[in-house]
């Protein structure tokens, strides 16, 4: 998906007041981008430090890829990363707790004069694994976060958190490399649209507004299916909820035709809600029915437990023993065994709710074991 020019050739005039850039969601993310578009962004003429590709804004990245050249100073690294589509620096600052120390010291061998758990010992090896995934060596497997810089004419990436993946079936690039091509084609390559609606004109004042009072309507409905443990919905059960959203920002018209389109405001505003749901994970549709009903995510029992089921059953397996499952293949089998339109989103929302409930446990960024 990547392009040689991101920026397009009227990246200038397509270049959004910078005003209106926080409505745009890559703008705030850690964005996954490849390298090549990093290198060949756009700078903005409005503020230094932030990139566009197409017509969307970015100042922070996510980059997987294999270091290719390192050079070590007293405080930092260099990281040369490569994901197939280019090369760039990474410039990361080594952590303080870590400078002026020897070799590291080593743990008692758990199966020497150690008696049972040693709390000192487990604190040993936790410090000595953080130490070690700072540093890597080349043919390593990088994870960098960071600020895009340009110095000395050279892009670069300046990182807020960095380690290095183990990845010795590439497990890992797998997934990534599979899901690079749907954020480009979902996200990046899709234009960012100022939305012209009735909830507030066209001009960029009338786009703000609509978003503001999208963010309140999915923020209330958030915390009422919450607060109310709701399991299931129809569209109609929640549009109440959102009648004095649109009652408050029309207070000003009383006409009758504004009275009128009253009720098409706020069926428009809920689809908008129910699709930014569902973009998140949070909702779904187990069935593409006449009959509109929503799961909710983190209350659907039935969900939660046929995830459960399929990992007790295939880490009984010799090859998921060790590891867990991988998430695409709980995916392909939750879409098997209880829906066929539960999207990863959905999945991973239901993993972490999950995980944060000691039903389940994550092994590595991706694999999952039951508990």
């Amino acid at each position: 998906m990547a392009v040689n020019d991101p920026g397009g050739a009227d990246a200038d005039a397509e270049e959004p007041p910078s005003m209106l850039w926080g409505l745009d969601p890559v703008f705030s993310a850690y964005s996954r981008l490849y390298i090549t578009d990093i290198l060949q962004m756009k700078e903005s003429r409005q503020v230094p430090g932030v990139y566009f590709y197409k017509n969307h804004p970015f100042f922070q990245v996510d980059v997987l890829g294999t270091v290719v050249y390192k050079r070590e100073r007293e405080d930092f690294y260099c990281y040369g990363v490569d994901d197939s589509t280019g090369v760039i620096n990474c410039l990361c600052w080594k952590d303080e707790k870590w400078r002026d120390q020897g070799e590291p010291t080593k743990c008692r061998d758990p199966s020497g004069s150690s008696r049972g758990f040693n709390i000192e010992d487990e604190l040993k090896r936790l410090k000595e694994a953080e130490r070690q995934s700072t540093e890597l060596e080349i043919g390593d497997l990088l994870r960098i976060r960071g600020t895009v810089k340009t110095s000395r004419d050279a892009r670069e990436i300046k990182a807020t958190c960095f380690y290095k993946v183990s990845d010795p079936v590439m497990a890992v690039q797998i997934s990534h490399m599979l899901e690079m091509p749907r954020l480009y084609r979902k996200c990046y390559d899709e234009p960012f649209q100022m939305p012209s609606d009735d909830l507030g004109g066209t001009e960029a004042g009338g786009s703000s507004h609509f978003h503001y009072l999208l963010s309140r309507s999915v923020l209330t409905l958030k915390e009422f299916l919450l607060e109310k443990e709701v399991a299931k919905f129809r569209p109609y059960d929640v549009e109440f909820l959102l009648h004095p959203l649109i009652q408050t920002s029309s207070a000003e018209q009383e006409s009758d035709q504004h009275r009128t389109s009253l009720a098409t405001q706020i069926r428009k505003l809920l689809k908008e809600t129910l699709s930014v749901l569902q973009d998140e994970g949070q909702i779904f549709r187990k069935m593409r029915t006449q009959d509109e009903v929503y799961n909710v995510t983190e209350q659907d029992k039935d969900l939660h437990t046929a995830i459960k089921d399929i990992l007790r059953e295939d880490t009984k397996r010799e090859k998921y023993a060790e590891k867990g499952c991988h998430v695409l293949h709980i995916l392909s089998s939750m879409r098997q065994r209880y829906s066929q339109n539960l999207s990863r989103e959905v999945l991973e929302v239901a993993l972490t709710f999950l995980e944060c409930k000691s039903d389940i446990i994550s092994t590595t960024e991706a694999h999952y074991i039951v508990l």
